[in-house]
């Protein structure tokens, strides 16, 4: 082992040595210490244009995120009532400690002074951003208020990070409490037998007679897709769309008025700082450059969706009354007769698909997939201090078989595990006293775990969801930024980190790169030509309807952070509704309440951002067009995207680094294709 690599499983955290009760008191020393690391900083900064600063300030971040950094991913996979217990006042202290840096003017001060200095306009791309940018973060904190206002603006930072985490917990809490426990084996009718067999043994693990699922998705999806009893699909669906509501366990965990409170506290927030609305605070980060330009995008999405979601609607309710469904279509009949839509017309199902796509294959199809893109390899390892059993650990290897970075995998839904699927930093890549130090992430899932008898199977939409979770982790992995701050996804603007990610889930489409990750979990045949061809026929199947269920989250996103007067009469549900009426082709029940499920913007960072996913689209579309001109596996294109892209992480603009990548700006047209939404003339040169 290398002096690198010793020194990457040396700063690894030792999640099974964790004493949580201790944790608290470790905390606590650490941020005092840094603390106090800060003042003397600033009091011995010379006028001299001295970038130690920089460095010091890395030294200090880190010996926080070396404590605090475990105990966060603890968080979202492995919850307790020890955790829960002690976490909120941990996250008090940690919100009060950044909230406080972020308006130290003597700190902001220094990195004012570098970027005033006369040497400034001779700097290096990587350390001319890094401040930049924390002149912007100082001032987006605070640091211009004066008096009771700055103390107001931090604290409302501190609430905000108090009630994120409480929304999240409610969710979490709403989700595992609701059980349904099945003994009548004819209510299982229409479901695969992967469903029933999980169904048994959650059961079994339960000490429960029958069948038991729940609201987690590998439960959940399977029933609404399939089971041929349509009160069984009604009450599944009842239970999970007023999550966290005041309809469900007599409001113990209702969502409704932590939403208002957050809302009126970013409202809040944004007025202190002279912004008419939060969305235009929040859009300081991001590449649109205000809200009209965002609305306008989304805008134009819509005209060209809502003409094919139209038609959708009434191909799917022609279609259900033809073979014998109800006269009225609820949203609890969407996904089953959307699905057995979809095997009339491309004849196959999602399950006979699902036969080809083992966890384990597709793991190590992806990696081959990311040596013929990239030329790295990804090597297995022992999880060392993992936090479950379940949890996978790789190296990440270069041309030269030299360990450049690596990353955590945790695939499996389980009790006591936040829901979705996400990616987040574990080290950052760094220069340490002229030593490389290397990065490492954390891939998070929630699929079907293992059964008995079988072998986890992925339906093709979850493995779409592994490599987007792993375009996030090689945006990490394989920057070559030194500066943590704008190295990796840190730095990227909001509306464009979502580029790596969704730009690599073109090649689950792909023969080339099915032939890698798609064989039979029994015969071990590669998934037959006939089928893929279906499959691709099949890839903008309700594409109308699926854009315009983004766009209309997407919306209500910016129009309650844009017009919602938390003071007013106008209550979340309501502008929920009334974008709805406008933009929704099938409605939802009066009872659903998804807002309050919504951690996206509620609990995550994507406040005034849920429109990133269809920004960033525009973005990875147009990248992999070019793989499209040049071949799917053509290594100079990869090269260039590892360096141009990846690489470069967010020490340049990614307009910048886009243009030099593509040879132009954005174009929507790829999008628009990829999607099937060019029913009308696709307007050129959509830049950003």
């Amino acid at each position: 082992m290398t002096d690198l690599e010793k020194s990457l499983y040396r700063r690894l955290p030792r999640f099974n040595q964790i004493v949580l009760t201790e944790i608290p008191t470790q905390l606590e020393e650490c941020l005092q210490k840094a603390g106090n690391k800060v003042a003397k900083l600033v009091d011995q900064t010379s006028t001299d244009f001295d970038l130690s600063l920089l460095d010091h300030m890395n030294e200090i971040e880190e010996s926080i995120s070396l404590v605090w950094s475990p105990i966060t991913h603890l968080n979202g996979v492995a919850d307790s009532d020890e955790l829960r217990k002690l976490f909120p006042d941990c996250l008090a202290k940690v919100s009060k400690f950044y909230n406080e840096l972020g308006q130290n003017r003597k700190l902001f001060n220094c990195y004012l002074a570098l970027q005033q200095h006369p040497k400034f306009e001779f700097l290096d791309t990587e350390r001319a951003r890094v401040i930049t940018n924390a002149i912007r973060d100082f001032r987006l904190a605070g640091v211009d208020l004066e008096g009771q206002a700055r103390d107001e603006f931090r604290a409302l930072k501190a609430k905000l990070s108090a009630l994120g985490n409480r929304f999240e917990r409610n969710l979490l809490d709403a989700t595992e409490s609701w059980q349904l426990d099945i003994t009548d084996e004819q209510l299982l009718a229409g479901l695969p037998q992967s469903a029933i067999d999980l169904g048994r043994q959650t059961a079994q693990a339960a000490d429960v007679d029958g069948w038991r699922f729940g609201l987690q998705m590998p439960s959940y999806l399977p029933i609404m897709r399939y089971a041929d009893n349509r009160e069984l699909r009604e009450r599944m669906y009842r239970a999970h769309s007023i999550r966290a509501s005041e309809l469900q366990n007599d409001g113990e965990q209702d969502n409704t008025v932590i939403i208002q409170e957050i809302l009126q506290t970013r409202q809040t927030l944004a007025k202190l700082q002279n912004r008419p609305h939060f969305a235009d605070y929040a859009l300081t980060t991001k590449m649109a450059k205000d809200a009209d330009e965002v609305i306008s995008f989304l805008a134009e999405l819509t005209a060209k969706a809502k003409p094919i979601a139209q038609q959708e609607k009434v191909d799917l309710t022609k279609f259900s009354n033809e073979i014998g469904g109800p006269e009225k279509l609820e949203a609890w009949d969407l996904a089953y007769y959307s699905e057995k839509l979809r095997e009339q017309n491309f004849s196959f199902s999602v399950e006979e698909v699902k036969e080809y796509f083992v966890a384990d294959t597709v793991m190590e199809g992806l990696f081959e997939i990311v040596t013929r893109l990239f030329g790295i390899a990804a090597r297995a390892a022992n999880p060392p201090n993992a936090w479950h059993y379940d949890v996978g650990f790789y190296e990440l290897l270069d041309e030269n078989q030299k360990v450049i970075g690596a990353f955590y995998t945790d695939l499996y839904a389980r009790q006591g595990k936040r829901g979705g699927a996400w990616m987040d930093t574990c080290l950052d890549r760094r220069l340490r006293n002229n030593k490389l130090e290397l990065p490492v992430a954390y891939l998070t899932c929630n699929f079907t775990p293992p059964l008995a008898k079988r072998p986890s199977l992925l339906t093709h939409d979850e493995v779409e969801t592994l490599f987007h979770e792993f375009g996030h982790c090689l945006h990490h992995l394989l920057t070559m930024v030194n500066q943590p701050d704008v190295g990796g996804i840190n730095g990227v603007a909001w509306d464009a980190v979502e580029l790596p990610s969704q730009f690599l889930e073109h090649w689950c489409w792909q023969r080339e790169s099915l032939n890698l990750i798609a064989k039979h979990h029994q015969s071990g045949e590669p998934i037959p030509e006939d089928l893929v061809v279906k499959m691709r026929s099949a890839k903008t199947f309700q594409s109308g309807l699926q854009t315009l269920r983004q766009i209309e989250l997407a919306l209500f996103d910016m129009q309650i952070h844009t017009s919602y007067d938390a003071f007013g009469s106008d209550s979340v549900q309501n502008i929920l509704d009334t974008i709805r009426s406008e933009i929704a082709v099938l409605p939802s029940p009066d009872f659903n309440r998804f807002q309050n499920s919504f951690s996206h913007i509620f609990a995550g960072g994507y406040a005034a951002g849920y429109y990133s996913y269809k920004w960033a689209e525009v973005l990875s579309s147009d990248a992999f067009s070019r793989f499209e001109e040049e071949g799917v596996f053509n290594r100079d294109t990869g090269a260039d995207f590892r360096n141009i892209i990846l690489a470069r992480g967010g020490s340049e603009d990614v307009t910048d680094l886009f243009r030099r990548f593509r040879g132009r700006l954005p174009d929507i047209s790829a999008l628009l294709r990829h999607t099937g939404l060019t029913i009308t003339t696709v307007q050129q040169g959509h830049q950003d």
